[in-house]
């Protein structure tokens, strides 16, 4: 079956094709249609299943509209599984949907693979259960009660998970394998070989011990960081020398209870280490509620002392008679639970539907752990720290957020309308806050606002888990669609959409003002330049910031909190490892080596060169500016414009098929023959070892051959990116590429001595910074800018996602030829674009939980929380599945004389003087030495110096007569801008025993 990569291109990253198609053929059934249920559809249908059917028998209630997403006024009345299909299908038009309003019954659920239960009682849940579990259909039971979830999975008495955490498999070069009892596996110690001891591997390019090439996976046993054991290898040939191992998925069996079996013998998924006792006092809590229901034909009122007094009864009566009772019931908890039993909160359906979702794609597909089998999860910290809400503020008021005036009140509802945020990101989880916020009624009350910007439009690719957009929208600005998406959503939501970038250039429309009247930011941002920005913002306006992101199954959250926590810039991710110049350049041994070196070729060939030119014409300066370059830069720099405009410049498109040939014949023939005269295959090093050994893989050239499909695709991507730079007209019909190429001679090329190939990344550093005594020969080949006026080149900025311009037809055939040069198995173009394009893999459930926590904490912001104890930083992999919750890091302190101070700390500094003068920088050193005892001895303004104790005598006296924006002006040479009323000042100061002491920043205020 195939798969549209257009529209599953960042999921297949995640699932990959074989677990994509499972999901293809497999029917979903999902009963209840409150806001928990559609959200499980919503990402159940973006996930691709084959078809779902919406399951409900009951009407739309005015309180639905709480969480309901896909709901609104005109609806209520109506049934929810027939309103809700429509919208729910326009998601994906793969998916094939229906509806059905009728009592459940066994023939009817056994037509389907996996059955998913929300909102049923639990005599529902019992036969349900017992009947699936009987005929192999995988069921899940979710539910949530306010700030309490619930989720159990039984995927039957024999179910194979195909790949238990989504890791890659992990492969490593080997140096050595003894022959021994206990054959011992020796690594290049480049990086630690990363493997766990029960890990699966086989081997291949063994020299020597064949016996090891391709045998059947092996388990082994981590001996070191650097070593393993993999069996019995006595009786194999003597290890000679290279091999690589590779970790191996093996599958695993799971064998599941029925819910029946789990209500007695539960086996819990932890979701929060700092909650250990609760998932069985909450298993307790959601059993007895179905008693307490049965006994009196509703659930506890909100807030209602009476009511959860009852239920803590009968929780504890209960309890005597389950064989899981705890040890003692927690009378507060469930008494909370009690109080939340009405409550319906988004981000709560946000946080338990996207989990619940991705287990129906694991029950669909065998991809990752299953929860095995019960999972609870609650946020109680939402709640106010302090004071009790009062059960009057709780009670139904006719209104779309009863739900949550259930859990939190009216008051708390009032606030939360008149909340204003900025959320940065319009994409994946971008829609998801949108939408979680339009929900909550956040920014929907007087005053209150939310604003959103993106720049980016919409692509095809983005439907797949930016599920506020329809195909009917690629091309529009993600920001204006997501803010009518969700105003349809609730109509009292005041929302504004920008299409800007953040940064400094748009300052002037995110300024003080601006910042100032915000109650706090929300980044939904895809790199790492931006958020750091967007920190750096919310440290100086002091605004809350509320940050996350997600990489295929893992997502994190983290909290920043004016005066309290370390801001998300605090600390960061090590930087990635960078591959050596000389594997790139000679020595490849991996994929990623071959599709990064086809990266380069892609810039130098295509890219880099025509801007070279454009620069050349139009620059004046363009020479002054390159001859200053340092080594060979500059001739390289020539020598592409001299090749451009002179050597290479093709007149058609048989010119441009004329300069791929030769490009073939040079990257695939001879620089590797000439590669091969230097270090011939039998090459020994002066210690008397291979030299082409261990990372070094010794290299064959390629002679081209018209009839291989990659020797084709090569000079058919090339020669047509050539022709778009120079604006001719190219072609896609082979066989008149064919045709030229039957004209073309290629001269037998004959290698050289002397020439020097670098075999470290010393020797490549070195040659690239020789001095070259003249580049005047090559500048005096080059046509002059007056008589190229009016000539302009084409550069080609590499552009994944569109399948017409030939970027990555030629990255996916330079990378797989450079890979059959030195034997590494080829990539197809699915994971080359993964590698080349540096893509992060996505998938909406990982999107809707992390946008659901964020929201949660939101909720604590609001509600005006000031304990670390209460915000949680948090850590998601649904593979596993894991969930882990901390506490967000203090923020470090610094001390000056017995001030305390942190990050968040400044000195404010009024500039302008009672009679309306701006003081002069004399002034603003002496009041520093006055007020703070600190004597400033150098002053900057970003990388501008203001004043040094060293500077010249009359240049300092000069200096300190000026006002200090004028200073500012004079040594930035740029004018401050309009928008500007503040300046940051940094300061490096000694105490009165002329120490030198660290202290806060200035916000120097001049206007």
């Amino acid at each position: 079956m195939d798969i549209d990569e257009g529209l599953y291109s960042r999921q297949l990253y995640v699932l990959g094709h074989e677990a994509m198609k499972k999901m293809a053929v497999s029917n979903v059934l999902i009963s209840g249609l409150r806001g928990l249920g559609v959200e499980i559809a919503k990402n159940v249908v973006l996930g691709g299943v084959k078809s779902v059917t919406l399951h409900d028998t009951g009407a739309v209630e005015l309180s639905d509209l709480t969480s309901q997403f896909f709901l609104n006024k005109k609806d209520v009345g109506k049934n929810r599984a027939e309103v809700s299909h429509p919208r729910i299908a326009e998601l994906n038009t793969y998916v094939s949907m229906s509806v059905n309003t009728q009592k459940l019954t066994e023939e009817f659920i056994n037509k389907f693979q996996v059955v998913v239960l929300t909102e049923s009682s639990l005599e529902e849940q019992l036969w349900i259960s017992d009947f699936c579990h009987s005929k192999g259909i995988k069921l899940i039971i979710s539910d949530t009660k306010g700030l309490f979830g619930q989720i159990f999975c039984d995927f039957g008495e024999s179910f194979t998970v195909v790949d238990t955490n989504g890791e890659q498999p992990v492969s490593n070069m080997i140096s050595a394998v003894s022959k021994d009892a206990q054959g011992v596996v020796t690594c290049l110690d480049e990086q630690r070989h990363g493997y766990e001891t029960g890990d699966y591997v086989t081997f291949c390019e063994v020299q020597g011990m064949t016996e090891l090439n391709n045998c059947e996976p092996r388990e082994i046993k981590v001996l070191g960081p650097y070593t393993f054991s993999i069996g019995d290898t006595s009786s194999y040939s003597d290890y000679v020398r290279g091999g690589i191992v590779t970790q191996v998925k093996m599958p695993k069996i799971v064998k599941f209870k029925s819910f029946r079996q789990s209500l007695m013998e539960p086996e819990f998924v932890l979701t929060d280490f700092a909650k250990m006792e609760r998932p069985s006092q909450l298993h307790l809590a959601f059993t007895c509620l179905s008693e307490y229901l049965k006994k009196h034909s509703s659930y506890p009122r909100p807030k209602n002392k009476e009511d959860a007094e009852k239920f803590v009864a009968l929780a504890k009566e209960l309890n005597g008679k389950l064989c899981a009772k705890v040890d003692e019931v927690d009378d507060k908890l469930l008494s909370q639970f009690a109080f939340n039993a009405r409550g319906d909160i988004c981000p709560m359906q946000g946080v338990i539907g996207g989990i619940t979702a991705q287990e129906v794609m694991k029950a669909c597909s065998g991809k990752f752990n299953p929860i095995y089998q019960l999972l609870y999860f609650d946020c109680l910290e939402c709640l106010p720290e302090e004071s009790y809400i009062p059960e009057d503020q709780c009670q139904a008021t006719g209104s779309r957020y009863d739900g949550q005036i259930a859990v939190f009140g009216s008051e708390f509802q009032k606030k939360l309308g008149q909340q204003k945020y900025f959320v940065v990101g319009a994409g994946a989880i971008g829609c998801e806050h949108l939408k979680n916020f339009a929900m909550m009624g956040l920014g929907s009350g007087e005053g209150g606002h939310i604003y959103t910007t993106d720049m980016d439009t919409i692509e095809k690719s983005n439907l797949n888990r930016q599920f506020l957009f329809r195909p009917a929208d690629v091309q529009k600005m993600k920001s204006e669609v997501a803010a009518r998406a969700v105003k349809v959503m609730n109509p009292d939501v005041n929302i504004t959409a920008h299409g800007n970038r953040v940064g400094p250039e748009t300052e002037k429309v995110y300024n003080d003002d601006f910042f100032e009247s915000l109650s706090g930011v929300t980044n939904a941002l895809d790199n790492v330049d931006a958020r750091m920005y967007m920190d750096r913002r919310c440290v100086y306006y002091r605004k809350p910031l509320l940050e996350s992101g997600t990489l295929g199954t893992k997502g994190n959250v983290q909290v920043v909190l004016p005066f309290m926590t370390e801001s998300y810039s605090s600390s960061q991710d090590p930087p990635e490892k960078s591959i050596p110049i000389c594997t790139l350049k000679n020595f490849p041994n991996a994929i990623e080596h071959t599709l990064q070196w086809a990266r380069d070729a892609f810039e130098g060939l295509f890219t880099i060169p025509a801007e070279n030119v454009n620069q050349y014409v139009c620059d004046p300066k363009f020479i002054e500016r390159t001859d200053k370059l340092p080594g060979m830069q500059a001739m390289e720099v020539y020598d592409s414009v001299k090749k451009c405009l002179v050597d290479e410049r093709p007149k058609d498109f048989a010119g441009c098929v004329s300069w791929a040939r030769h490009l073939f014949q040079e990257y695939y023939h001879n620089t590797i023959k000439q590669l091969l005269f230097n270090f011939p295959a039998d090459q020994m090093t002066s210690s008397g070892q291979p030299f082409w050994s261990g990372p070094k893989r010794c290299p064959h050239p390629l002679v081209f051959d018209p009839r291989e499909g990659t020797h084709l695709d090569f000079i058919s991507a090339a020669a047509n990116l050539r022709a778009y730079m120079y604006g001719i007209t190219g072609s896609k019909d082979q066989q008149y590429i064919l045709d030229i190429l039957k004209g073309i001679t290629v001269p037998e090329f004959v290698p050289k001595s002397g020439v020097k190939i670098a075999v470290t990344d010393q020797e490549a550093e070195a040659e690239r910074n020789t001095d070259e005594d003249d580049v005047d020969s090559v500048k005096s080949a080059m046509p002059t800018p007056e008589s190229l006026q009016g000539f302009k080149m084409n550069p080609a900025d590499f552009e994944k996602d569109d399948d017409t311009n030939f970027h990555m037809d030629f990255i996916v055939a330079a990378s797989n030829l450079r890979a059959a040069n030195y034997d590494i198995p080829p990539a197809d173009r699915h994971k080359s674009k993964l590698i080349a394009g540096k893509i992060i893999p996505a998938i909406a459930t990982t999107t809707a939980i992390v946008s659901g926590l964020v929201c949660l904490e939101l909720y604590k912001l609001v509600q005006g929380s000031k304990k670390y104890e209460t915000f949680k930083n948090g850590f998601i992999n649904l593979a596993l599945p894991f969930f882990g919750f901390s506490e967000p890091i203090a923020a470090p302190k610094s001390k000056y004389y017995d001030t305390e101070f942190t990050l968040w700390d400044r000195f404010e500094v009024q500039g302008i003087k009672e009679n309306g003068e701006e003081m002069t920088l004399q002034e603003f050193i002496d009041y520093f030495k006055e007020k703070e005892r600190l004597e400033i001895t150098m002053l900057s303004q970003g990388v501008c110096m203001l004043y040094s104790f060293f500077m010249a005598p009359a240049k300092l006296k000069e200096r300190l007569a000026s006002k200090v924006s004028e200073a500012v002006v004079k040594v930035s040479k740029k004018k401050i801008k309009p928008h500007v009323k503040a300046l940051v000042l940094e300061l490096c100061c000694n105490d009165e025993n002329d120490e030198d002491v660290e202290v806060p920043y200035v916000r120097y205020s001049f206007r």
